[in-house]
């Protein structure tokens, strides 16, 4: 009777963990990246070839570094995006200015994307981020969600400080603020 009732314990323990926790807590890092390759195709003049997108994370928060690994797993050694192959290089955030010739920023969860932001804006890079927060601060062009659902949102201002351009047709289908 008492390993039924230990059964029973460890059973609703694990229901009322999964719909006790926030669903979207976890940052699917790896569909987060493929979502963002894509809207390459929807900048105005965008680019082709290869494009290496510097995977900004923070060494000090596990959750920033599990976001770098992920999305560096999905990248592999290319992922293409329309006529372009995006590549990734991590960077820690501190040496952001180290960061040599990349096309675009991908911005990991708890990183300080207020200097990320300003380095973006000065080098005239497209910046992306997976908390919306860092895209409502203006600090990235874009913020790009993959779960529950899918959602791209634009930061028009700071999309014009870059230069970035997007198609009519992105447009609709994306929310700007």
């Amino acid at each position: 009777m008492s390993k039924r009732l230990t059964h029973a314990t460890a059973l609703a323990t694990a229901v009322a963990t999964l719909f006790l926790a926030p669903l979207s807590a976890h940052a699917d890092g790896a569909r987060e990246i493929q979502v963002a390759g894509r809207t390459l195709t929807f900048l105005d003049g965008g680019p082709t070839g290869k494009v290496t997108f510097a995977i900004v994370y923070d060494a000090s928060k596990p959750a920033s570094v599990a976001e770098k690994d992920e999305v560096m797993a999905a990248l592999g050694s290319g992922m293409a995006a329309g006529s372009a192959t995006i590549v990734g290089k991590p960077v820690e955030a501190g040496a952001i200015g180290s960061a040599g010739d990349v096309g675009a920023y991908y911005i990991t969860r708890g990183v300080n994307f207020t200097a990320v932001g300003s380095a973006a804006k000065s080098k005239k890079i497209l910046s992306i981020g997976s908390d919306m927060a860092c895209v409502k601060a203006g600090a990235c062009v874009m913020g790009v969600a993959a779960t529950p659902k899918v959602e791209i949102v634009v930061n028009s201002a700071t999309a014009a400080a870059v230069g970035a351009k997007f198609k009519a047709a992105f447009k609709m289908m994306i929310k700007e603020i």
